[in-house]
């Protein structure tokens, strides 16, 4: 594998979409003799036949084909790559778990958008512990659990107040608050990963029955089913209306903690306009 280099597959590729050596040899601007030498070290290090050569047409074999295709997607990631890396800091990816900034998601990316046109900002959903921050999916990352990782710093943006979410014909829904005890022998669904609901918000004594999930519209279909209810944050409410399924305020329980997670050692140019902003809007809101 050592052998297989990137100006190798690019020869292959260009071959195949011009037709003949002469051409791809004038479209990467080198000698006919210099595509033919490259093509034959690719050969020589995949151990196959790539190409069919008749005095009329070049064609891949069975084996050229998978490699062309194969060739094709690497130097697409490639590209991508180096596109990303050279861009500097143009792009902000900032990673949530089950939802963004609630509420304030839209008023977020509008006042990026206004304050900072030079850097796009994509907010991508990732359900992980980190929201992508830990698989480098992410530039930062909008959590609402305490950040563990040494690896990452993080502050406090705001507070949510926790929700029921529970079938629309729920008799608890009729409710215009819930608490806690009102739970308690309620089948309740969980996301050990990323939720901010645990057993431990309730007594000992009095702790519903739990159950796991992983995503929030598996979450969102039992719970309209009847089948379970979730305790959550606000912004779960604001980002995922569901019919059949109504979101009440738990009186008794503590507000969630929103937090701007980002990597202690290697913080985005852009963390502290995000932190900023983020906080304006949770003040303000």
């Amino acid at each position: 594998m050592d052998e297989v280099e990137l100006r190798q597959l690019r020869c292959l590729v260009a071959i195949v979409d011009e037709g003949s050596f002469t051409d791809a040899a004038i479209a990467l601007g080198v000698s006919q003799a210099a595509v033919s030498r490259t093509l034959a070290a690719l050969e020589r290090a995949l151990g196959v036949r790539l190409l069919r050569r008749t005095s009329r047409a070049v064609t891949p074999t069975a084996a050229g084909l998978r490699v062309v295709a194969r060739a094709r997607r690497v130097l697409a990631d490639v590209a991508g790559l180096v596109q990303e890396a050279g861009s500097g800091h143009n792009l902000l990816r900032i990673g949530y778990a089950w939802s963004a900034v609630g509420r304030h998601t839209v008023a977020f990316q509008r006042g990026w958008a206004a304050a900072c046109p030079g850097t796009d900002l994509q907010l991508v959903r990732v359900n992980t512990a980190s929201a992508g921050l830990a698989e480098g999916i992410c530039d930062l990352a909008v959590v609402r659990r305490p950040v563990e990782d040494r690896r990452f710093d993080s502050a406090l943006v705001g507070l949510e107040r926790r929700l029921c979410a529970l079938a629309a014909d729920d008799p608890l829904a009729r409710r215009r608050t819930v608490r806690l005890a009102d739970l308690t022998g309620r089948i309740l669904l969980v996301d050990r990963r990323t939720g901010t609901t645990t057993p431990e918000l309730w007594p000992p004594e009095s702790r519903p029955a739990v159950e796991e999930t992983h995503d929030v519209d598996d979450w969102l279909t039992a719970i309209g089913a009847g089948r379970a209810v979730g305790v959550t944050a606000e912004s779960t409410a604001n980002q995922y209306p569901r019919p059949g399924v109504v979101y009440r305020p738990v009186r008794d329980a503590e507000r969630v903690a929103v937090r701007l997670a980002w990597w202690r050692d290697d913080p985005h140019p852009a963390q502290q306009a995000v932190l900023e902003l983020l906080s304006d809007l949770y003040r303000s809101g």
